[in-house]
């Protein structure tokens, strides 16, 4: 299955992975057919050597916020977090919502976190953002993106 998320800062096209990750991306679907994410800004950014990634899917862009229902990890047996790569953000075992991150360069996660996907457009896009900066960087040195990333839709082609 394809999916676009179109945002402020240019498209990004995704490839999900149903087979490997059915609940994850059954969830991202149906979210998307909702509308849940649009207008939300992908909140967290993470420029580190280990961890390149921007963090999306929260409708209170705090970090803390999420569709009202969670779900069990999948598909995280031995998984890499290499550039490109599509991911559920989670507090931990059976807490996957709607908050994902896409993966821009590769990263070193240990493997808790449920990849349903690749980004197969759109990375040029996510190295303009990370290139930009983290506004106001926390303790883990991860923030707001200083060039905000807005989702203006998510949509999915195909089955």
């Amino acid at each position: 299955m394809k999916a676009t998320i179109e945002t402020s800062q240019g498209d990004i096209g995704l490839e999900l992975d149903g087979a490997k990750a059915p609940c994850a991306v059954n969830s991202f679907a149906f979210l998307a057919k909702k509308d849940f994410w649009k207008k939300t800004s992908c909140h967290r950014l993470s420029a580190s050597e280990g961890l390149k990634m921007l963090q999306c899917g929260d409708p209170t862009g705090t970090g803390s916020g999420g569709p009202g229902y969670q779900f069990a990890n999948e598909n995280t047996e031995g998984a890499k977090y290499g550039k490109g790569t599509l991911a559920m953000a989670n507090a931990g075992p059976g807490t996957n919502g709607s908050q994902f991150f896409l993966v821009y360069g590769d990263s070193q996660l240990s493997p808790d976190y449920t990849v349903f996907g690749k980004i197969t457009s759109g990375l040029d896009d996510l190295d303009k953002v990370a290139k930009g900066g983290i506004d106001k960087p926390g303790q883990d040195g991860t923030g707001q993106p200083k060039k905000k990333v807005t989702i203006q839709d998510v949509s999915i082609a195909g089955k």
